[in-house]
């Protein structure tokens, strides 16, 4: 038995498969405790813990610990001159004509800020040693003084050459035991100061609560006679052992988000569409994120509240608006949906838990594209009175029906989603009606017909039971780690060799990491160099075929680099200006042999029926089935509502939708 189970900020999902068949569950997630959401899920599964041969998990608890601020107390080291580092950050911001703007708030205080006397040049030769007798004498007093439970090691060009790092880690070590040491050269190997030094302070602020976490489920699991073997899911999309997260804990900021890309991914595969938009819509957020060629695009550069993190990671925009986005008008009667979310408690105000303020679950129970009766296949009580009432404020100030209010509401969701998506295509060069969109999550079938024909693209893919597809990625994902360096080279005829020697290396490196956590086989790699023009201030990856690093050539590296400049910035793809290598990622995957393969959940109505909605400022009549109960190849026309335990597609006008051999429902514009 094979089981992912998934926290979110509003369900908890849970997906098992084995040779009993699968098995789904969705429920309410626990936000103070998110083990204690995944452990309901496991209770309401029925799966008796010694039977589950592998665990995979993805939680926000990472995430959370950042957005809230609750992680514990750090302290944060660097060389002598440099303790503002992470105040002073970069001079460009966000909201450009903000008079009031305010740069984002470091996770570790100022007063928590220490140097140390040391200085490493830029081609890693030590100008001045490392100052033990401060360490000893000054630098371990103030932090044993100020009861910090970890602490971030930032050392200026310790990218190139880490021995100052590793002595002072070392030095920390022995007189203070219980400290959690998170150093630079570890988590993030590559250059600008900000940047690595914002990314090893968030890793080391939320490894003690992703130890504890980890521990505290691992101690759960073991109480119920669990054998197998956890994983936790990273951000990169794939997941490793979960003691290999209890090092390095960067990696599980976004593991949720880019689980349910991998399983969109996966099962979309199957049907033969490798070029791909995810649509990942739940209680919280939406997330956006755009695949080619079957793999998910990559990023190096993200941030959580503003704060920059280097290392690599699904590319995906995350915007606020989900089933529980709170629904308001701003001081100029503009009608506003989200960022802010009800959350799973006290959530929408159709759960009955005391929420006052109306949500998007709330426009579609009013607009009846949400059955009360079908929410959670029947097994969540939902009360539509509630949603009218608090509704209808909303209304009386709007100057509308309630169901225009509502249906407006869904039409504006729609719009600041579609603008997400031109975000991760449009605006970096892909034209999205060259892609399919994969909706998932409890809302993402809801919304995304009419967000395609908002954006031109033809074709909606929508997986099976597409509630969890986030669960079912946990386990469907390969094992992969990832390690990055930055080395500056010129492109000469020496390029060639370092490159080769480089990758020798940093592959050695991957593969003694791979065998230590016990995971056997014969991975495969990618090998990226980060390059540019000499002079330039930013880089474009550019992927190298290790097959061939054998016979590569300086004249190979400027044409695979000129080809890639072009595709982003359209000039300079014959430019005969000199070039450079700046940094190297390397990532070695442990392809799963055996994928396990999804199914529609059983149907939660017997036959089909009418059934109207409000859509387009107009109730209108249409077909109410559910997805189990399609036949393969007969198509269905709109407007419909295809059902499933887990979500609901709606189908407009203008729409059909036929079920596919591999169950996924694919939608197309007639």
């Amino acid at each position: 038995m094979r089981l992912g189970v998934e926290v979110g900020g509003t369900f908890t999902d849970l997906v098992a498969i084995g040779d009993g068949g699968i098995t789904i569950t969705k429920v309410p997630s626990v936000p103070q405790q998110p083990d204690e959401g995944a452990f309901n899920a496991l209770i309401d599964s029925g799966i008796p813990i010694d039977s589950i041969e592998e665990l995979a998990h993805g939680s926000t608890v990472a995430t959370n610990a950042v957005l809230e601020r609750k992680g514990f107390p750090t302290a944060f080291i660097t060389t002598c001159g440099f303790r503002d580092i992470l105040r002073l950050q970069r001079h460009g911001r966000s909201r450009i004509y903000d008079l009031e703007y305010a740069k984002p708030e470091p996770v570790v205080a100022r007063a928590a800020c220490y140097e140390v006397v040391e200085r490493v040049l830029a081609d890693g030769s030590v100008e001045q040693p490392l100052d033990r007798s401060s360490i000893e004498n000054l630098l371990v007093p103030q932090l044993e003084a100020g009861g910090y439970d970890a602490v971030a090691i930032c050392l200026l060009n310790a990218y190139v050459n880490p021995v100052h790092e590793e002595v002072l880690a070392e030095l920390l070590g022995e007189s203070l035991p219980g400290l959690h040491v998170s150093l630079s050269s570890r988590v993030s190997r590559e250059f600008r100061e900000y940047e690595r030094a914002s990314t090893t302070s968030l890793s080391a602020y939320v490894q003690p609560v992703v130890d504890r976490y980890i521990s505290r489920f691992v101690s759960r699991l073991n109480e119920g006679g669990f054998t197998g073997r956890f994983s936790v899911m990273q951000s990169n999309g794939g997941r490793l052992p979960a003691e290999a997260m209890q090092s390095n804990a960067v990696n599980a900021l976004l593991s949720g988000p880019a689980a349910g890309v991998m399983g969109a991914t996966r099962q979309a595969g199957l049907s033969g569409y490798s070029n791909l938009i995810t649509l990942d819509m739940g209680g919280t957020s939406t997330d956006v994120c755009m695949v080619t060629d079957g793999k998910a695009q990559l990023t190096q550069e993200y941030s959580i509240d503003g704060l920059p993190i280097r290392v690599p990671l699904i590319d995906i925009h995350t915007i606020g608006a989900g089933g529980g986005s709170m629904i308001w008008a701003d001081d100029g009667g503009m009608l506003r949906v989200g960022p802010q979310s009800a959350g799973a408690d006290p959530g929408p105000a159709c759960y009955g838990r005391g929420g006052q303020v109306p949500t998007l679950t709330d426009a579609h129970v009013i607009r009846n594209t949400v059955r009360p009766e079908a929410f959670l296949g029947g097994r969540m009580a939902i009360f539509s009175e509630r949603s009218r009432a608090v509704f209808q404020p909303i209304a009386d100030q709007l100057g509308m029906s309630l169901e225009d209010a509502a249906d407006s509401a869904v039409q504006l969701t729609n719009a600041n989603v579609g603008r997400a998506i031109q975000l991760v295509s449009t605006e970096r060069g892909f034209d999205p009606r060259d892609y399919v969109l994969v909706p998932f999550g409890g809302a993402g079938p809801l919304h995304a017909a009419s967000v395609a024909s908002d954006l031109g693209i033809a074709q909606v893919v929508v997986p099976p039971s597409a509630g969890v597809i986030s669960a079912y990625g946990l386990i469907a994902s390969d094992f992969t780690q990832f390690t990055s360096l930055t080395r500056r080279v010129r492109v000469d005829d020496s390029a060639p060799d370092i490159v080769r020697q480089t990758y020798a290396s940093m592959a050695e490196e991957a593969s003694a990491r791979f065998k230590a956590l016990n995971l056997e086989g014969e991975p495969s790699v990618d090998f990226i160099a980060d390059m540019r023009f000499v002079g330039q201030a930013f880089e474009v990856p550019v992927r190298f075929d290790v097959s061939t690093l054998a016979h590569l050539t300086a004249d190979d590296i400027r044409i695979r680099f000129n080809e890639e400049h072009h595709k982003v910035f359209f000039f300079g793809g014959a430019s005969a200006k000199p070039v450079e290598l700046v940094s190297f990622r390397l990532g070695m995957t442990l392809v799963l042999e055996d994928v396990p393969v999804l199914s529609e959940s059983d149907a939660t109505i017997d036959h089909d029926s009418e059934i109207e909605v409000y859509t387009d400022r107009a109730w209108r009549k249409g077909r109410l089935t559910s997805r189990a109960s399609l036949v393969a190849g007969e198509p269905v026309t709109g407007p419909a509502l295809l059902e499933d335990p887990t979500s609901t597609l709606f189908l407009p006008t203008g729409w059909q939708a036929v079920r596919d051999p591999h169950d996924n429902t694919v939608m197309t514009r007639v």
